[in-house]
């Protein structure tokens, strides 16, 4: 795979894509015989992706253009699908294999990203993206790196009842410490909010001032419980990850502090860097585990 290769390999002609019945990968979409959507066929109905296509680990940003500023810091990297706003590319950073996806932003859409990559044998999935920052301390271009999560959006609800924690995997946060620590970025761990809004939900202000129930209060009880940050998809994505019994994690960088009022689009490469070398450092640790015949990474081996 070469880095200067702009080729995409499904679902990259805007004039056919998967909503047409003649698809960009020359099949026919299910449409168009009456049929639903298989979701256990090879070739992934909305990320496009099919076996072989993608790493073991995935890092899923939500914004489409941050999958450019992704592979940008790898050794090599290859566009393999682009559908909606599900753009994937696969490659390699310090020599060990990587993939990314796009998931556009919010649960929803982050879910099927990660219900279609596992059926193409994903098994680490790492979200890059960006936050809100609610506890003072915490600067503009910071990073983190979110060990559990509040419930806060409707999508987990559909997949296990309310109680069911949104936990990281441990090894996950391991491998993302580690990093930040190796890269010299400042970063936080600790628990994420994820809403389903990016103004009410997060007790933001609407459209001419409208301020939902308890918007007033939400940042406050929060910050109150210890909650670092606020975003839109981590619950989720660690939420089904977690019922499928499969790694996941996150990492953020702070984009806005809700305390001081700033706000600058920064830290967003620190974050990505991070989590390119975390999935490094995962491969290391699986390396060590099978080598100690051991089923899980612990402080006791040695990276």
């Amino acid at each position: 795979m070469s880095d200067d290769s702009p080729s995409v390999r499904r679902g990259d002609d805007p004039s056919r894509t998967r909503d047409d019945p003649a698809r960009a990968d020359g099949g026919t979409d299910p449409e168009s015989n009456g049929d639903s959507e298989d979701p256990n066929a090879e070739d992934q109905y909305h990320v496009a992706v099919g076996p072989g296509d993608v790493a073991d680990a995935v890092l899923l940003p939500g914004n489409p253009e941050r999958v450019d500023k992704i592979t940008a810091l790898w050794d090599t990297h290859e566009a393999v699908a682009h559908h909606r706003e599900y753009r994937t590319a696969t490659g390699s950073y310090d020599g060990t294999p990587i993939s990314v996806t796009s998931t556009g932003i919010g649960s929803p859409s982050a879910a099927i990203a990660v219900e279609e990559l596992a059926r193409v044998g994903v098994d680490t999935f790492v979200r890059v993206g960006s936050c809100g920052a609610i506890q003072p301390g915490m600067d503009v271009g910071d990073l983190v790196i979110t060990t559990g999560a509040v419930r806060q959006e409707g999508t987990s609800d559909e997949y296990v009842r309310e109680d069911y924690p949104a936990a990281a995997d441990g090894e996950v946060v391991s491998a993302l410490v580690a990093a930040a620590e190796r890269l010299g970025h400042d970063y936080h761990t600790g628990i994420t909010m994820s809403a389903d809004s990016f103004y009410a939900g997060q007790g933001r202000p609407g459209f001419e001032g409208f301020e939902a129930a308890g918007s007033d209060e939400l940042v406050a009880e929060l910050r109150e419980a210890n909650v670092k940050n606020i975003e839109m998809e981590a619950s989720a994505i660690l939420t089904v990850a977690n019922v499928y019994g499969l790694r996941a994690g996150a990492v953020c960088s702070v984009y806005a502090n809700r305390v001081t009022g700033e706000f600058r689009t920064e830290g967003e490469s620190r974050a990505a860097e991070t989590a390119s070398l975390a999935v490094k450092l995962l491969a290391r640790m699986d390396a060590v585990k099978r080598e100690a015949g051991a089923d899980r990474w612990h402080a006791g081996l040695s990276l």
